[in-house]
C-alpha cells in the first residue's frame, strides 16, 4: 500500500509521458518493464510472466498503454478486437475486477474510460462494477474526474440517465470552481441533454470567460463548445465567433474529421462563416489525396464535396463510386445526403447508392428513412421498387411514432411521394402530437396536410373534412405558440425553416407582433431575419422610422463580422423599405468586399449563389436610382444580359386580353409594345407613350436598348427622343404573387419596382388580378373603361 501511495503521489506531480519513462518508474521493476514496451505483444509478455505480482497500478498502466498504442494508429489499422480477446487481457480484466476497492477515484475512472475505449461491452461485469463504484463516489470526484466519468456515460449512450442528472446538478452547484476550459467544454458536451435554460446561460457565460483565443491548445475545447451549442440548438453568436477565430488560427492542423464536424455544426446552427468555408476548402483540397480507406474518405467527401468546383467534384464522385459497396448503412446515408447538398447529377453514382441503400433499409431508424427518401427525391432518382419500400416503411413508422419531430418529418416526406392514400391512424397520430409541436414541425405538417386535402379528397370520401379540422387545430396551436413566446433566440430557431402558404396566411401578422414585443432581445445577427417579414410583405411596424433606424444602429458596429452574402441580403431588405444606410452601402460596394463576396459565392450551393447574385444586382439598381449621391456605379449590365439570354418572357392569356383592349383604346398595335425592358432591366408587360395632351403617339421603338462598345455593355437612348411634354406609360398586370396571401396588400418588391419606374420617368399603371377578375369588371366595356381611367387620369 505504501508503494501504491507513493506512485499515486508521483503520478499527480509528473506529466504522463514522464511517468511512462523507465527512469520515472522509481524502484518498481514491473512498471519499468511496462514502460519499455513498444507494442501490445510486449505488454502481454510482461503480464504473462508477472501475473502474481500485478497491482492496481500495474493493471492501470498496462490498460492505459494498450489504448495509447491503438489510438496512435489509423482507424483501419487498429486491432482492438484482437487485444480485447487476448488471454492476457483477460488476466488484466480479472485483477482489476478483484481490486476495485483499492483504486483511488482517478484510477477508477481512468480504468473505466480506457476499458470502454477498448470496446469492453457495457454489460461486461467489470464495466458494471466500475459504474456502481463510481456512482457511490460521484459527489467527491474532483471536476477533472467528473468530466471523464461524464464522457464514460456518453460512451454508453446514457445521455438522460439519473447518473447524468446527478452530474448536471453537481456542475450547477460547483460551476464557479471550474477554471479549466478543457474540463468545462467536456462537461458541457456531456450534459447538454439535461440542462435548464438558466444553466445553459451560466455555462455559456463561463465558456466565454475561459476560452482564450490566443491559446492554440483551445482547439479541441472550441470544437466541443460548438458541438454543445448544436446539441442544445442555440446559435449564440458571440461564442460561435470566438470559437471560429480559434478554428481559423489552427486551420493548418485541422484534419478532415474535425473540419467535417465543424461544418456540420455550422450548418445546423445556420452559422455560415465565409472565412472558415474558404479556409476549409483550401485545407481539404490539400488533404484530398491522403484518404484511401472508406471511413476517412467519406469524411473528406462530406466536407469538401459541397464546397468544391466541378473538377474536384468529379474526382470525388468517381472515387465514391468505387467505394460504395464497402460503406456501412450510416456511411451510405452520409453519402446520399452529401450528394443532395452537392446537387449531384451523376446518374451512375445515384443509382449505385440507391441500390446499396435498398439492401440496408432494415438497419435505419425512422428519421433516417425520411432523410433517405427526401435525398433520393431531390436527386431525381428513378427506382420505383425502392420508393414503394420507403413508402411502406414511412407509413409503418408513422403509425407507431409518438415523437412530435419524428411525426412531422415522416408526414412531410410521405407527402412528397406520389398519390399516397392516407388512413385514419395517420390523422389520429398527427392530431395527438399537435399541442407538443414547435412552429417548424407545425409548418411541415401544414404543408403535408394541405397537399393531401388538395390531392386526396377526390378519391377518399370524408378525408377532406378530417384534415380541415386538423388544419384548424394546427392554426390554433401555431398562434398560441407565438403568443406565448418569450425568448427571441428560441423563436428564431423555430422560424428558420418556415416558409410557404401556411406562414403567410396564418402566422405572418402574429409573428411580426411577436417580433415587436421581443425586439430588445435580438443579437445583431438576427436583425436581418427580424426585418424580413416587414420589408418583404411591406408592413410598417408601429413607429416604423424608429424601428428601422434602431435596427440599422444595432448592426452598424458589427458589419465586419457579418458574412458577405448576409450583408447583401440585409442591404436588399432595407432597400425594399427605402432605407440606404451610407456605411452599409459603402461597405457592400467596396472592391474588397466584392472580391470577398465573389470568393464566398464559390463555396455556396448553386441556388443560394444565384439568389445572392440576383439580390446584389437588385440592390445595385436600387442604390443607383434612389441614392445617386453615393456615386455607386451600375455594373450589372453583363449579368442582366446573361439572364435575358436564358429565356424569353412568356405572355399569359390575361396579358393577351389586356393587349387587345389596349389596342382598342389606343387606336392600334403601333401605339403599344409588349414585354419591354426598361433601363436597369426592369421588365414591364406593356409600354405606350402619351403626348402632353394625353394622346397616344405611334410607337417608334424609343425604348432604351443595349449596345456593345469595346466589349462593354451599356444602355443608350435611341437617337429619336420623346417629343416635349410626352411621357412613357408602364402597364403591369399583377398576379397573386405580387400580394400577400389572400390579401390586397402589395408586397415590398412590387412597391419598389413602381417607385423605381417613376424615378425613370414612367407613369406606372398597375392592374391587380383581383380587380381585373372581379364581378364588377366582367364585360369588355367595363375593362375598357377601367384601363382608360388608369392610363389617362394618372391614378393607380
Amino acid at each position: 500500500m505504501l508503494l501504491i501511495k507513493m506512485l499515486r503521489l508521483k503520478r499527480t506531480c509528473c506529466p504522463l509521458m514522464n511517468f511512462c519513462r523507465p527512469q520515472a518508474m522509481g524502484c518498481d521493476s514491473l512498471l519499468d518493464q511496462l514502460g519499455n514496451c513498444a507494442n501490445e505483444d510486449q505488454i502481454f509478455d510482461v503480464v504473462a510472466k508477472n501475473k502474481a505480482k500485478l497491482s492496481v497500478e500495474h493493471v492501470k498502466h498496462a490498460i492505459h498503454l494498450l489504448w495509447q498504442f491503438q489510438k496512435e494508429r489509423p482507424q483501419m489499422l487498429r486491432t482492438i478486437d484482437i487485444v480485447r480477446k487476448h488471454p492476457q487481457f483477460m488476466v488484466l480484466h480479472a485483477v482489476a475486477e478483484n481490486k476495485i476497492d483499492l483504486m483511488d477515484d482517478d484510477t477508477l475512472v481512468d480504468m473505466l474510460y480506457n476499458a470502454l475505449r477498448l470496446n469492453v461491452e457495457p454489460h461486461d461485469s467489470i464495466i458494471q462494477q466500475f459504474m456502481v463504484e463510481a456512482s457511490r463516489r460521484i459527489e467527491r470526484f474532483n471536476m477533472a474526474t467528473l468530466s471523464k466519468f461524464a464522457v464514460c456515460l456518453t460512451d454508453q449512450h446514457m445521455y438522460h440517465s439519473p447518473l447524468m442528472g446527478e452530474i448536471t446538478d453537481i456542475v450547477h452547484r460547483k460551476l464557479e470552481y471550474i477554471q479549466d476550459a478543457r474540463i468545462l467544454s467536456s462537461l458541457m458536451l456531456s450534459i447538454s441533454g439535461m440542462i435548464s435554460t438558466h444553466l445553459r446561460n451560466c455555462l455559456i457565460e463561463k465558456a466565454e470567460f475561459l476560452l482564450d483565443t490566443r491559446d492554440p491548445s483551445q482547439l479541441n475545447n472550441s470544437r466541443r463548445i460548438v458541438q454543445f451549442l448544436r446539441n442544445i440548438k442555440f446559435s449564440y453568436r458571440p461564442l460561435l465567433e470566438k470559437c471560429n477565430k480559434i478554428f481559423l488560427q489552427n486551420i493548418k492542423i485541422l484534419d478532415a474529421d474535425n473540419i467535417s464536424i465543424i461544418l456540420g455544426v455550422y450548418q445546423s446552427l445556420h452559422f455560415n462563416n465565409c472565412d472558415f468555408r474558404l479556409a476549409a476548402k483550401w485545407r481539404l483540397t490539400e488533404l484530398v489525396n491522403a484518404h484511401s480507406d472508406p471511413a476517412s474518405f467519406l469524411r473528406l467527401f462530406a466536407a469538401l464535396g459541397p464546397l468544391s468546383g466541378p473538377v474536384v467534384r468529379e474526382r470525388l464522385e468517381s472515387a465514391t463510386l468505387l467505394m460504395v459497396d464497402d460503406f456501412s448503412p450510416s456511411q451510405t446515408l452520409a453519402v446520399i445526403e452529401t450528394m443532395e447538398e452537392m446537387e449531384c447529377r451523376n446518374p451512375q453514382l445515384i443509382q449505385k447508392v440507391a441500390t446499396t441503400l435498398y439492401t440496408q433499409l432494415d438497419q435505419f431508424k425512422p428519421v433516417d428513412i425520411a432523410r433517405i427518401t427526401k435525398a433520393l427525391l431531390s436527386l431525381r432518382c428513378q427506382n420505383p421498387e425502392l420508393y414503394a419500400k420507403l413508402r411502406q416503411m414511412l407509413i409503418s413508422y408513422l403509425h407507431r411514432s409518438v415523437i412530435p419531430y419524428e411525426v412531422s418529418m415522416l408526414t412531410r416526406v410521405l407527402s412528397l411521394l406520389p398519390s399516397p392514400r392516407i388512413d385514419n391512424l395517420i390523422s389520429a397520430r398527427i392530431d395527438a402530437v399537435l399541442p407538443q409541436c414547435n412552429l417548424s414541425d407545425l409548418n411541415a405538417l401544414a404543408i403535408a396536410i394541405t397537399k393531401w386535402v388538395r390531392n386526396g379528397s377526390l378519391y377518399q370520401p370524408g378525408i377532406a373534412a378530417v384534415y380541415m379540422k386538423l388544419l384548424q387545430k394546427l392554426n390554433k396551436c401555431g398562434l398560441e405558440r407565438l403568443q406565448k413566446a418569450d425568448c427571441m433566440d428560441l423563436l428564431m430557431e423555430e422560424l428558420k425553416y418556415i416558409s410557404g402558404e401556411w406562414f403567410e396566411e396564418v402566422l405572418a401578422e402574429e409573428t411580426m407582433t411577436t417580433f415587436e414585443r421581443l425586439i430588445d432581445q435580438i443579437h445583431y445577427s438576427a436583425i436581418y431575419a427580424t426585418l424580413l417579414p416587414f420589408t418583404i410583405l411591406n408592413y410598417d411596424p408601429p413607429q416604423a422610422e424608429e424601428f428601422f433606424e434602431s435596427s440599422i444602429q444595432h448592426i452598424r458596429p458589427h458589419l465586419n463580422l457579418c458574412d458577405p452574402h448576409l450583408l447583401v441580403l440585409f442591404g436588399y431588405s432595407l432597400a425594399l423599405a427605402g432605407y440606404f444606410p451610407d456605411i452599409l452601402i459603402k461597405t457592400i460596394f467596396s472592391v474588397d468586399f466584392l472580391v470577398k463576396l465573389d470568393s464566398q459565392l464559390d463555396t455556396l450551393p448553386d441556388v443560394l449563389n444565384m439568389r445572392i447574385r440576383l439580390r446584389l444586382m437588385e440592390l445595385n439598381r436600387a442604390v443607383c436610382l434612389e441614392c445617386p449621391e453615393f456615386q455607386t456605379p451600375w455594373f450589372h449590365d453583363r449579368y442582366c444580359q446573361q439572364l435575358l439570354n436564358k429565356g424569353n418572357p412568356s405572355v399569359s392569356a390575361i396579358q393577351q386580353q389586356i393587349q387587345e383592349i389596349l389596342e382598342h383604346i389606343l387606336g392600334g398595335s403601333i401605339y403599344s409594345k409588349t414585354s419591354v425592358f426598361t433601363p436597369y432591366y426592369y421588365l414591364i408587360d406593356f409600354e405606350c407613350i402619351l403626348d402632353k395632351h394625353q394622346k397616344p403617339l405611334p410607337y417608334v421603338d424609343q425604348s432604351v436598348k443595349l449596345l456593345s462598345e469595346k466589349g462593354k455593355l451599356c444602355w443608350e437612348p435611341d437617337s429619336k427622343q420623346l417629343v416635349p411634354g410626352a411621357q412613357r406609360v408602364a402597364i403591369d398586370f399583377l398576379d397573386s404573387k405580387a400580394f400577400c396571401k389572400n390579401s390586397p396588400h402589395m408586397k415590398g418588391e412590387t412597391v419598389m419596382k413602381k417607385r423605381h419606374l417613376e424615378i425613370l420617368g414612367y407613369h406606372v399603371v398597375q392592374i391587380p388580378h383581383f380587380q381585373w377578375n372581379s364581378m364588377e369588371l366582367s364585360t369588355k366595356d367595363a375593362w375598357v373603361e377601367y384601363l382608360k381611367q388608369k392610363i389617362f387620369t394618372k391614378e393607380s
